[in-house]
């Protein structure tokens, strides 16, 4: 697809009130590098080889999404490709990723939340 809109993704943040903890969950996640330019406790940014940066700001009142449940709406969410699920959630878990729903439905995706509760999703590449 050709860009006639003259508008590009410069850059995906997420609000947290633990910027550099979330940056280095999804670094980790990834694969990618927190940026060293970075030193402030509000704002951390992270790169990888390929696609738009994503960045963290600090935001104290951060509350959560209760999503499957609509008391507090999901507004964002990532979708990750992988190959498979048996390498990649046990990593996910291990850097604190939290299951949200695998309830068999979706067999092309599983939902989690990440540690400062955004969902996101592990989605099967085919």
């Amino acid at each position: 697809m050709t860009d006639t809109t003259g508008i590009r993704l410069g850059m995906v943040v997420l609000d947290t009130p633990d910027p550099r903890g979330l940056a280095t969950f999804y670094a980790g996640l990834l694969g990618w590098e927190l940026d060293p330019e970075d030193t402030a406790d509000d704002w951390v940014t992270i790169r990888g080889d390929g696609g738009a940066p994503m960045a963290f700001q600090l935001a104290p009142d951060h509350v959560p999404p209760t999503w499957p449940a609509g008391e507090v709406p999901q507004q964002f969410h990532l979708d990750l490709l992988v190959a498979d699920y048996e390498s990649t959630e046990p990593h996910a878990l291990a850097l604190g990723a939290t299951p949200v729903q695998d309830d068999g439905d979706h067999p092309g995706f599983r939902v989690y939340a990440d540690p400062s509760g955004h969902p996101f999703c592990l989605c099967l590449d085919h």
